[in-house]
C-alpha cells in the first residue's frame, strides 16, 4: 500500500506591470541623468573651472567691445554693453559646453562603459536624453554665476525674461549635445575626427552670429550669411528676452531655432545611438 502524497499548493506572484511606452522613457532618463550627474556633484570644482573662459571674455573682451565700434557703438549695443555682451556670452558658454560632451562618449567608448550601458533594459533613446539633460544642470548654475557676477557693473537683470532665456538655452543646449554625441559615435574609431570636426563648425556659426561683434558692421555676404545660421536668431533672442522683451518677434524666432535644432538633434542622436548597439 503506498502511502498518500500530499499535494501542495502555491499562491501565484504578483507580477509587477511592465513599464512601457513614455513612462519606461521618462523613468529611464532620469536613472541615466542621476548616474551621469554623480561625478559632477561629487567634484563641483569643473563647474567652476568651465567659468574660467566666459569670465575671461567678460573681462578683456567687453571693454574693448565699445572702443572698436567707435561712433556706431550705441547704435548697435545700445546704452549698455553688458546688456548686449552677457547674453552673448551665455549663448557662447551652453555652445562650448554642449559641442564638447561627445567627448565623454568617447572616452566610455574606451573603458567598455556604454557597451555594458547597452547590455542593461534602459531604452536607447534615454541613453541620449538623460546624458543631453545631465549637461543642462553645470550650464545653469554657471549661467546664474555669470548673471550675479555682471550685476554690480550694471548689467540690469529682468527675471521673467531671463527664465525665459534660461529655458530656451536649455532646449537648443539639448539639441546641440544630441549633435556632439551623434559625431563621437560617428567617428568613435578616429577620435581625433571629432575635435577636427567639431573646432571647424563651431568658429564660423560664431562670428556668423553676431555673438561676440556685431554684424551690422560687417560686409554684405557675412550679414546675408548669417540668416541662415541657427544660432544668430537664438543670440537675437537672448538679447531680447534678457532685456525683458520676453513676446518680440526676436524671441519668437528664437524659439523656432531651438525647437528645429532639438528636433534634429534628437532624430540623428537616437538613430545613431540605435545603431551603436547593433
Amino acid at each position: 500500500m503506498s502511502a498518500p502524497t500530499t499535494t501542495t499548493t502555491s499562491t501565484p506572484a504578483t507580477a509587477t506591470p511592465p513599464v512601457g511606452g513614455a513612462r519606461k522613457l521618462v523613468r529611464d532618463t532620469h536613472l541615466v541623468m542621476t548616474r551621469e550627474l554623480r561625478p559632477v556633484l561629487r567634484d563641483p570644482f569643473s563647474v567652476i573651472f568651465g567659468m574660467i573662459q566666459p569670465l575671461v571674455f567678460l573681462a578683456l573682451f567687453g571693454p574693448l567691445l565699445v572702443g572698436s565700434l567707435g561712433g556706431q557703438a550705441q547704435t548697435t549695443v545700445g546704452d549698455s554693453v553688458w546688456q548686449w555682451f552677457v547674453p552673448s556670452i551665455l549663448v557662447m558658454t551652453a555652445l562650448f559646453g554642449t559641442t564638447t560632451v561627445g567627448a565623454n562618449l568617447l572616452f566610455e567608448f574606451q573603458t567598455g562603459a556604454h557597451e555594458r550601458m547597452l547590455v542593461t533594459p534602459l531604452s536607447r533613446p534615454s541613453l541620449l536624453i538623460g546624458r543631453a539633460l545631465k549637461e543642462m544642470a553645470p550650464l545653469a548654475a554657471q549661467a546664474v554665476i555669470i548673471v550675479a557676477v555682471m550685476i554690480p557693473f550694471g548689467f540690469t537683470l529682468y527675471p521673467a525674461g531671463a527664465l525665459v532665456g534660461f529655458l530656451l538655452l536649455a532646449v537648443f543646449g539639448i539639441g546641440i549635445g544630441s549633435l556632439s554625441y551623434a559625431l563621437a559615435i560617428a567617428v568613435r574609431k578616429q577620435e581625433w575626427m571629432f575635435w577636427a570636426v567639431q573646432q571647424t563648425v563651431i568658429f564660423p556659426l560664431m562670428i556668423l552670429s553676431g555673438m561676440l561683434l556685431p554684424l551690422e558692421t560687417g560686409p554684405g555676404w557675412m550679414q546675408v550669411a548669417a540668416k541662415f545660421n541657427p544660432l544668430t536668431y537664438l543670440v537675437n533672442a537672448e538679447r531680447a528676452l534678457f532685456a525683458g522683451d520676453v513676446g518680440s518677434a526676436a524671441a519668437a524666432w528664437g524659439w523656432v531655432a531651438a525647437l528645429g535644432t532639438v528636433a534634429v538633434g534628437l532624430a540623428v542622436g537616437i538613430r545613431s545611438m540605435r545603431r551603436s548597439a547593433g
